[in-house]
């Protein structure tokens, strides 16, 4: 068998203030940079993204591959024009010339799901509607996805097996690829496709109620197992949505894959119906910046409180320099405090001006919202921001961030980057010399991914609503686009209406 291997992954947050464009994908800070054809197997079989998972799982079943080509980008607003074309022009082109060259079996592309582009609200449906014009109505097609994808029926009814990620934190990302490589050559030996089941739930979820390490997500997952095992479906695949998206797609979906119809609908049904009555269970407690540093401070256990500043995760859209939790750290003068990291070329640049051991005055971060700290900063260590990764998530992906630096503003340190990255690897620390097991108070810019490296070392995690575009309570977002009817909170009755704009109060 021949398989074609290709990607186009993006997290597109339709309120976050800068757009997605090609620069974006070119330099994509802590992932691999684009791949073409040429270079694709070497240059992601040793990453721990998805499209690795599958190539592993290609050559192993002794596959050949075509390789297409391959782009990432941090999540941020939707992706520009210019960008999508590039992208998806390039991956169209390779597979019609693939197809030339030799006769295809079947497609793999690694997705994300919940990409928006500025004329394509359903951005992978969009593309898989390209990828299905060139490879024609018999060559199969699956895909891995993050499993905050916004699962659209054009999605499901455009490809013939649709695998997300099992984890949040994502530490399963190469399996997912393998596991969609496995369906696809399921799909082909069977000579017919799968029968297929979509549903969508009828409300969403905050992204910090979202995590599988603890109840009640992880306990969703395993009941998703059991009922996957009771209809002996192929898959079952469910994504929670990304709730920042503002188009009819968004919100928690499911789709099944089976051998007949009847045992996918039951599956798809069944789960559906598993998440409406677990739907109150989904309420999460989110501190105040103020009140969670109070109580990191007054932690006298023998490891540190983490702070997961969750507003300004660059994973889910935020731009990674807001500095109220890093201003609340300074007020109430913390010690033994490091936050990673701040996103501010300008500052990065001053600080490698300056030297290392030099005073300095910065107006730091604060590009996106226009809220920067003013400090005297002493600039402690310099870096050329380049790493490779080590932790769960994404050990061996290579990061560079660009001219960085580690500064001290009184008891707190702070990583100053010329590049956004979310912070869920150790490897953003101890690569400029800090070493967060040492630290009282480590503060990260994340939502969930950061548990997966520094859960494990933390005495005690809390969770942080500071400024920034990736709020807490999505409810609050001015939506316009969203299906009628869609609950924004779980667990209450409000819903959206088309030409209102959401209350910022519970119920």
């Amino acid at each position: 068998m021949r398989i074609a291997i290709g990607g186009f992954l993006h997290e597109s947050h339709s309120f976050a203030p800068v757009p997605t464009g090609w620069a974006d994908f070119a330099e994509p800070g802590g992932w691999p940079v684009p791949q073409r054809p040429a270079g694709l197997l070497e240059g992601l079989r040793h990453t721990g993204v998805p499209a690795a998972g599958a190539i592993d799982a290609a050559e192993r079943s002794g596959l050949r591959i075509a390789p297409l080509s391959w782009a990432f980008a941090n999540p941020a607003g939707p992706v520009t024009a210019e960008a999508f074309e590039r992208v998806a022009a390039w991956i169209v082109s390779d597979l019609s010339a693939a197809m030339a060259e030799a006769p295809l079996d079947g497609i793999y592309l690694d997705l994300h799901g919940a990409m928006l582009a500025d004329e394509f609200p359903d951005a992978e449906g969009e593309l898989l509607r390209r990828v299905r014009a060139v490879a024609g109505p018999d060559i199969p097609i699956a895909c891995s996805l993050d499993p905050h994808c916004n699962l659209t029926a054009a999605m499901v009814e455009r490809s013939d097996a649709l695998s997300p990620f099992r984890t949040y934190p994502h530490v399963d990302m190469k399996q997912a690829g393998a596991r969609a490589l496995r369906l696809l050559v399921e799909r082909l030996r069977r000579g017919k496709p799968f029968a297929r089941a979509y549903r969508q739930a009828d409300f969403w979820l905050p992204i910090t109620s979202q995590c599988t390490l603890v109840p009640p997500m992880s306990e969703v997952f395993a009941e998703r197992e059991r009922i996957a095992t009771r209809h002996g479906v192929a898959e079952l695949a469910f994504c929670f949505g990304f709730p920042y998206a503002d188009f009819p797609g968004c919100g928690m979906a499911v789709a099944a894959y089976a051998t007949d119809q009847p045992a996918a609908d039951a599956a798809a049904d069944e789960f559906i119906a598993l998440l409406h009555r677990r739907e109150r269970d989904f309420a999460g407690e989110i501190l105040p910046a103020g009140r969670a540093v109070a109580e990191a401070m007054r932690s006298a256990g023998p490891r540190p409180v983490v702070l997961a500043d969750t507003q300004d995760n660059p994973g889910g859209g935020g731009h990674g320099d807001t500095t109220g939790l890093l201003a609340e750290l300074v007020r109430q003068g913390a010690r033994h405090a490091v936050l990673g990291s701040i996103n501010d070329a300008e500052s990065a640049a001053a600080c490698h001006r300056a030297g290392e051991g030099a005073p300095l005055s910065l107006r730091l971060g604060g590009r996106s919202d226009g809220v920067p700290l003013e400090a005297t900063a002493r600039v402690l260590r310099l870096s050329n921001g380049r790493f490779t990764c080590t932790g769960a998530m994404a050990g061996g992906n290579p990061a560079d961030l660009g001219p960085s630096a580690l500064v001290a503003i009184g008891g707190v340190k702070v990583i100053v980057t010329s590049r956004k990255m979310q912070a869920y690897d150790l490897a953003l620390f101890r690569h400029i010399g800090v070493e967060p097991t040492e630290e009282r108070i480590v503060a990260v810019k994340s939502s969930v991914h950061f548990r997966a490296d520094f859960g494990p070392i933390a005495e005690q995690v809390l969770v942080v609503a500071a400024p920034g575009p990736v709020v807490a309570d999505p409810a609050t977002l001015p939506f316009r686009n969203l299906r009628p009817g869609l609950r924004l909170r779980p667990g209450t009755n409000q819903a959206f209406a088309p030409g209102e704009r959401p209350s910022s109060g519970g119920e």
